[in-house]
């Protein structure tokens, strides 16, 4: 369970940070599992946005989703970053790890990753009143918005594959497979990971011309 210590570059412009496992919210999850704290993301991207040599972000997502607060927030912060985000889709990017995955300026999915998209759920005790329903289309609604938000999906599109009754064994939902999630609009472009830092490294290079020639019309 330890780190391995890389060798470290003097000067860094890409900041590389994984989402793996399940993402960990308010409540401690199975310590038997692999998790993603956003207790450790949120502090790491305010950070990343404070050091002026950082200029890019790269996210590696290999989650099978979790705390929908907690992805949902993360997935906020990544978005209103000022450094470019390229996000990455390893292995895959289930549940409120789709909008992580299109959070970014750009988005990559591995040829054999797969994203699992479907409504919220919820574990434990659930009060059968009305506000409960009411409660669960609101955070539904949140996620919704936020995905045709980042992506080039339509929202027709993705209601349609997130309700859908012909693929998940026993729940609504859809399984994407690498491509498939590029020609619905969810992910821009089916690559690895020398695809996201090309990608990367470009956006930072339009983002510096762009300031430069912002700098020469004062």
């Amino acid at each position: 369970m330890g780190v391995p210590e890389m060798p470290q570059k003097s000067s860094k412009e890409i900041q590389c940070i994984t989402i793996i496992g399940e993402i960990e919210g308010h409540f401690i999850g199975n310590p038997q599992k692999k998790a993603t704290k956003y207790e450790h993301i949120i502090p790491m991207l305010y950070s990343i946005e404070e050091n002026p040599e950082i200029k890019g972000v790269l996210i590696v997502l290999n989650t099978v989703g979790g705390d929908v607060e907690a992805g949902l927030a993360m997935a906020e912060l990544i978005n209103s970053t000022s450094k470019k985000v390229v996000t990455l889709v390893l292995g895959g990017s289930h549940s409120i790890g789709v909008p992580l995955a299109t959070a970014g300026d750009y988005s990559f999915i591995a040829p054999t990753a797969t994203m699992i998209v479907h409504p919220i759920r919820t574990n434990g005790l659930v009060i059968g009143v009305n506000e409960t329903f009411e409660y669960f289309k609101k955070m539904q609604e949140r996620i919704v918005q936020f995905i045709i938000r980042t992506s080039d999906i339509e929202r027709g599109e993705l209601e349609k594959i997130m309700h859908s009754k012909d693929e998940l064994v026993s729940d609504v939902g859809s399984v994407l497979i690498g491509k498939e999630a590029v020609e619905c609009g969810l992910i821009n472009e089916v690559g690895g990971l020398k695809d996201a830092i090309a990608k990367l490294k470009e956006l930072i290079k339009e983002s510096d011309e762009n300031s430069q020639n912002f700098k020469d019309n004062k």
